[in-house]
């Protein structure tokens, strides 16, 4: 009898170990999630800046894909860009799937990137992936705006959503009206010097460096909303992919549609 008591006992004993235990590991992995969570909710500005301006190597995309098309013709550029993002797409692979390290490459990877982004695919792919899709669908001059829109837009959301943030839009996507506000402006700054008339049937920026032509200014709002509009709402898809197709085919429809207006006055 009393063997079956302690025998009794020593399960529940050892029943109850278990379940504590199942307990602690529960509680150590959502600590360390929270600890992630508020590492990367405490991103500090330096950081946030150096990692935004990595972003800005993106521009190296369209003057890459410009300087190959004034030579050898738009598919030619087109062209130079997917082998391009083959190139980044191995160098992710080493990166995620082999876990191996890479000169200079690592290192960057380790300080400017959030650490929610150190397991999946970097923003200069999407990126990329938004500007071999815009060039090949999209006019030039709309296609160039898109990818600034991106890139400076998103830049100016993030810094100015971050640390001047006295109106939440959305507190828990961390952004703020006054990031909306600022890229929003940025956005048609953009518009302005790049989204203009053809002068002798070429974009100002690759006959000279005097600004000129009339600004189309319904495309350029119209973008620029779109663009802010994007940023601002979508948090789960990449933004360097979804702001140059939005703002894109907004900004192509609005020219096409001013097209015919002015055809049929």
């Amino acid at each position: 009898m009393h063997g079956r008591v302690r025998g009794e006992i020593k399960k529940r004993f050892g029943e109850l170990r278990l379940k504590q235990s199942v307990l602690k590991a529960r509680v150590k992995d959502k600590i360390k999630k929270r600890i992630a969570q508020i590492k990367d909710s405490e991103w500090d500005f330096s950081r946030e800046f150096g990692r935004k301006l990595i972003h800005l190597l993106s521009l190296f995309f369209i003057l890459l894909y410009f300087g190959t098309a004034h030579f050898f013709g738009h598919k030619a550029g087109l062209l130079v860009l997917a082998g391009l993002l083959i190139v980044l797409l191995e160098i992710e692979y080493v990166r995620i799937e082999l876990k191996a390290k890479l000169p200079i490459l690592s290192y960057l990877w380790k300080h400017f990137r959030r650490r929610s982004e150190h397991q999946r695919v970097g923003g200069e792919i999407f990126f990329l992936l938004g500007a071999i899709i815009v060039f090949a669908v999209f006019d030039e001059r709309i296609a160039t705006v898109a990818l600034l829109m991106t890139t400076f837009g998103d830049l100016t959301a993030a810094l100015v959503g971050k640390y001047v943030h006295n109106i939440w839009i959305f507190e828990k996507k961390k952004k703020a009206l006054e990031g909306a506000l600022a890229q929003f402006l940025v956005d048609v700054f953009v518009g302005f010097i790049f989204l203009r008339t053809l002068v002798n049937g070429k974009v100002w920026w690759l006959s000279g460096f005097a600004i000129v032509g009339d600004p189309l200014w319904g495309p350029i709002l119209i973008m620029a909303f779109a663009a802010t509009f994007v940023e601002t709402c979508v948090s789960k898809i990449d933004d360097n992919l979804l702001i140059p197709l939005f703002s894109g085919f907004a900004g192509h429809a609005a020219l096409v549609f001013l097209g015919h207006i002015v055809f049929l006055v």
